[in-house]
């Protein structure tokens, strides 16, 4: 099936996440309490609520939005083309820019979203925090009623797993076994909390979320057994 798609039908998009606030000790009492019975199945006796808000980017309830990139791809005869934006800043601005983009360009039936373990994560925490910030959400993202073959996502770590519901993989170890060059990377996911808040270095942000669409789009091409991108097909918008 994957064949039969109409690549310029997709948008390959991925999302880094930062917590609400700088510090645990930010947060009010009630957050405070709330985080810590959240997770405490994660924490155990390991870490102290406070030692784990590190990690409080990745809930949705206690985190927030600071990029999303995405990506297309457009052919003109025999020339393709992977064109690559961003929206940041606040995370009101990220969200409604993102819906007006789906709502413009993506929101016909034929249109698929496609992220990287997204139906865990990306998808599910965009649309939170568009409840969370009084969004209408987009159909694209609005999957009440939806049976499962009608749901407009691409996944490609599901893609990976061939029916395997144990197996994970991260995108770099995909695209390191599917020989797909790892881009030069300054960062890691689990640098984005300090370079945002310490760093106030949002542009590096946004450059390595660029980086993680590409190589999403990378894979894609791989699971269809088709030519990655050139560095010269890569355009940025």
């Amino acid at each position: 099936m994957l064949y039969k798609l109409n690549l310029e039908h997709i948008l390959f998009l991925d999302i880094e996440t930062v917590p609400q606030q700088q510090h645990f000790s930010d947060l009010d009492e009630t957050a405070q309490q709330l985080w810590e019975q959240k997770t405490q199945y994660q924490r155990k006796d390991e870490f102290t609520a406070e030692e784990f808000y590190e990690r409080a980017g990745i809930w949705a309830e206690f985190g927030k939005i600071v990029c999303i990139s995405v990506g297309y791809f457009i052919h003109k005869g025999e020339n393709r083309n992977f064109r690559v934006t961003s929206f940041y800043g606040e995370e009101i601005k990220i969200l409604r820019e993102f819906k007006q983009l789906l709502k413009d360009h993506f929101s016909q039936v034929k249109h698929l979203l496609c992220a990287h373990n997204g139906k865990e994560f990306d998808f599910p925490y965009i649309a939170r925090r568009m409840v969370i910030n009084g969004i209408n959400l987009p159909y694209k993202l609005d999957l009440f009623g939806k049976k499962p073959w009608e749901v407009p996502h691409l996944d490609t770590m599901e893609l990976w797993k061939f029916g395997d519901y144990k197996h994970y993989t991260s995108l770099k170890l995909l695209a390191y076994v599917l020989g797909i060059p790892s881009p030069k990377e300054d960062m890691d996911g689990g640098m984005v909390k300090d370079v945002f808040y310490k760093e106030n270095d949002l542009d590096r942000i946004v450059t390595y979320c660029e980086l993680d669409v590409v190589t999403t789009a990378q894979v894609f091409l791989r699971l269809r057994n088709e030519e990655r991108l050139d560095d010269d097909e890569i355009k940025k918008v």
